[in-house]
């Protein structure tokens, strides 16, 4: 068994010098959890805000539907959605949805106008498939399309998925979790009005286990999750060759697949062939094929852990490099 002491090291040591209150390491392999601890007073079982790590989840359920042949990739948002598009003279789907090339204008994290309307705002950031912008907004768009194909909210979708891989702590009620967000408001969010969004972009809650769980199954590629189909379409870049626009621009190294962010150029990872997920608070989900092993890093530092100059590529690297 490789001894990931270095990753683990690596945890203990943002939490006891900050700017980590607390924090949760988990790793597995396809055969399920190899090592999981947790610092700053945290227990192995505590649910984490995991904000944007909400998003593969979200995509996971709507490849599933695709699979079910309820929709496709290439299914227009106004399928759901039919007042979608005013003023605009493209057609958005799904495909630009979940690849941040949808050009819809992106609000405030917490939206304070709401989510639909914040998705049916007129105009947009560029006409769809022409360039790559982070958006959180469009998974508004992804959620009223699960929900039009499947009959079920985004939630219950999300929560099938994740039962074909054995996890079932995931939630949007943030009183799930103990950890205070810390200096969300400093950083611009209102905490408690953002978790009554139930945004289908960054609402979900969820404890390591539960997201190792779907890593495992996706190392293992064999169906049980997906189809080995629709993993290979999970992982087919749909932004190369197109402008990669702030906050992700082209010197990142990375392409957006179906939802994941597909890391084959960063200068900072030894391993070429990993997809992940990071998130708002500093918590970070990544899986790296080649090297057999996953990993999952749960925290609540308002606005991450990088404005305080911590380089995730570091934990990256101490896993990747543990594995013979």
């Amino acid at each position: 068994m490789p001894s990931f002491d270095h990753a683990f090291d690596w945890t203990r040591r943002h939490v006891d010098d900050g700017p980590m209150p607390s924090a949760v390491l988990g790793i597995a392999t396809a055969d399920g959890i190899v090592a999981l601890d947790a610092f700053g007073g945290a227990s192995v079982d505590d649910h984490y805000a995991l904000f944007s790590i909400t998003k593969p989840l979200v995509g996971l359920a709507a490849l599933r539907l695709i699979e079910e042949g309820r929709m496709t990739p290439d299914t227009p948002l106004t399928t759901a959605v039919p007042e979608f598009g005013d003023g605009r003279d493209d057609i958005v789907r799904l495909r630009h949805l979940v690849s941040h090339t949808s050009g819809i204008v992106e609000p405030d994290l917490q939206t304070p106008a709401g989510l639909r309307p914040s998705l049916l705002a007129p105009g947009r950031d560029f006409a769809a498939g022409t360039a790559s912008r982070y958006s959180t907004i469009a998974f508004e768009g992804i959620a009223a399309l699960i929900e039009h194909a499947g009959g079920a909210s985004w939630e219950q979708a999300v929560d099938a998925v994740a039962a074909r891989a054995g996890a079932s702590g995931f939630t949007t009620d943030a009183a799930a979790s103990p950890h205070e967000v810390v200096d969300a408001a400093a950083q611009g969010l209102d905490y408690p009005a953002f978790a009554a969004l139930r945004h289908p972009g960054a609402g979900l809650l969820g404890r390591a286990k539960d997201l190792l769980a779907i890593g495992s199954a996706l190392l293992r590629n064999d169906g049980s999750l997906v189809s080995k189909a629709g993993y290979d379409a999970m992982l087919r870049p749909l932004t190369a060759g197109l402008p990669k626009l702030e906050p992700y621009p082209e010197s990142r190294g990375q392409d957006w697949g179906f939802t994941w962010n597909l890391r084959h150029s960063a200068a900072g990872l030894l391993a070429a062939d990993t997809f992940s997920h990071g998130a708002w608070a500093g918590s970070e989900f990544a899986v790296t094929p080649s090297r057999g092993v996953c990993f999952v890093l749960l925290t609540s530092v308002g606005g991450g852990i990088g404005r305080f100059g911590v380089n995730i590529d570091e934990l990256h690297n101490a896993v990747a490099a543990a594995v013979d």
